[in-house]
């Protein structure tokens, strides 16, 4: 083939298909003013941060506290005028419901220092106040065990570290540079390597805590900072089991002061008192509400936008994960307040159980779109138009990720034009994971997730210090008009959003 000839196939192959692509989307710019202008100066998203966070309070998946946010999130809707808002139960816990209801402790000796600290989720009570000397467990092999056979029950302990406090030079907030932009922008070849291997210290940890449960301890102490997740198999509680010993998470330089004095000889005492409640309650729960589509032959066809609105129960899971809720809730809010009609259907989806491995909308994909495994697919398959998810935290849009799906590139480039001059300007072609989004790509729909400045986002990621203060109002609003935006023109577009072809099996 002579090189013109090749040029000329490649140009219809792979450029002019994108050419085509780009000056089919017509983007409504009256109505990206109207979007900008809405989100801007009439906010709710404020208000929404703080009823969802300082009102509702935590909400761990099958607690109260996520009751009271889900009927919260109803309320709103309705408020709003959200059409077809429902409640809708969406598969069901391994743990039945937890609520922790008081949390005391303090070391008495020798003097008196209280701790904020925080019980691991699904641990379990004192039996009361527990007044005594702490013993810690200076356990560095299996046959250091025996040392402590027989003499744990009822008793302080106090676990080894297995962290250090490690003194940061950077920033404790930032944003996301040129520079880093660029890098995301390329593609990432690299696979993460998903098998775990254990080292012989977190083995050794481990038996330590099945140890402690054995031998009855009233409550162990560790140092996982301000975390409250269950930190390990032997503390994770599953229906019918026996309630795990109660176990807090005291921050890093507490736990360090307690080890140094006893490692040093000193008597420590300490009073604790844990009041945690188990009952029957593991069902999981989504929220829907939605703006109906208006075109006749379109309407019946859904895109989604969503966030997770469970959370841990230290803080008020304001970063982790109301700030994508309330913006998802914003962006809706903005197109209703607009008066406009979509052609498709724009559905809002609030999900449940994300942090227990995003049990919510892997139940929704299951039951209305296909099993990802057998690849059965339901009615609903074909009527998917495309999703979008917010779980980064309070920072503000920069870009996207273009899950691998390289046919939407030049979609999004289009629609990303209006926000350029507030930062939304990069795409990533990679994929990236852990949140909802991805119960939609493990069917091969079209599902996505922004690019975020990370905003202090491991400080208080699942941690008493996940409050409304980690929010950023004006990131906020900025993610609620790009997320309209998005929304808007995907319900608009003549087709479907592309989804990434099929390989064949192999």
């Amino acid at each position: 083939m002579k090189l013109k000839n090749l040029t000329a196939s490649l140009f219809i192959v792979f450029i002019l298909p994108a050419i085509l692509l780009s000056q089919s989307e017509n983007i409504d710019l009256a109505m990206m003013y109207k979007i900008k202008q809405e989100g801007i100066k009439n906010s709710q998203i404020e208000n929404f941060a703080y009823e969802l966070t300082d009102l509702v309070g935590p909400r761990l998946t099958g607690s109260t506290g996520f009751n009271r946010g889900m009927e919260w999130a109803k309320n709103k809707m309705e408020e709003f005028g959200f059409q077809n808002v429902k409640i809708e139960t969406s598969g069901y816990l391994p743990q039945s419901g937890w609520d922790n209801l008081k949390t005391y402790a303090a070391m008495t000796a020798p003097y008196y220092s209280n701790f904020a600290c925080n019980p691991i989720a699904w641990t379990g009570s004192t039996n009361g106040a527990v007044k005594g000397e702490v013993i810690y467990l200076d356990i560095k092999s299996d046959a250091d065990f025996e040392k402590y056979r027989g003499g744990l029950s009822g008793r302080i302990v106090l676990l080894p570290s297995s962290q250090k406090y490690e003194v940061s030079f950077e920033p404790l907030a930032s944003r996301l540079t040129d520079e880093q932009l660029d890098e995301l922008s390329k593609p990432n070849t690299a696979r993460p390597n998903i098998i775990v291997d254990f080292t012989a210290e977190e083995l050794l940890g481990e038996k330590i805590k099945a140890f402690v449960n054995e031998e009855k301890a009233a409550v162990a102490l560790n140092n996982l900072g301000m975390f409250n997740v269950p930190s390990s198999k032997s503390w994770y509680y599953r229906r019918g089991d026996i309630e795990p010993v109660a176990q807090l998470a005291l921050p890093v330089e507490a736990h360090g002061r307690l080890e140094r004095l006893l490692q040093h000889g000193v008597t420590v005492e300490m009073e604790v008192e844990i009041l945690n409640r188990f009952f029957d309650n593991s069902t999981v729960y989504n929220i829907f509400g939605e703006i109906p589509g208006t075109d006749k032959v379109l309407k019946d066809e859904v895109v989604m936008i969503g966030a997770h609105l469970d959370s841990w129960h230290g803080g008020t899971g304001a970063a982790d994960n109301a700030a994508g809720c309330v913006v998802m809730m914003e962006a809706l809010r903005i197109l209703i307040a607009l008066n406009e009609s979509p052609k498709r259907t724009i559905r809002v989806a609030l999900w449940g159980g994300e942090e227990q491995g995003l049990l919510g909308s892997r139940s929704y994909a299951y039951k209305y779109l296909g099993d990802q495994i057998t690849k059965e697919l339901q009615p609903d398959f074909d009527k998917f138009a495309g999703y979008f998810n917010m779980d980064n935290g309070t920072g503000k849009y920069r870009g996207i990720y273009l899950q691998e799906n390289e046919l939407v590139r030049p979609i999004f480039e289009e629609w990303m034009k209006p926000f350029a001059d507030i930062g939304m300007t990069t795409i990533s072609p990679n994929r990236v994971g852990s949140t909802d989004h991805v119960s939609f790509n493990a069917l091969g729909l079209p599902a996505f997730q922004f690019i975020q400045d990370r905003i202090e986002y491991y400080r208080g990621y699942h941690t008493v210090m996940d409050t409304y203060d980690r929010l950023i109002m004006t990131d906020l609003k900025h993610n609620a008009v790009i997320t309209a935006a998005f929304a808007w023109n995907a319900a608009n577009r003549p087709d479907k959003l592309p989804a990434k072809p099929a390989l064949p099996d192999k």
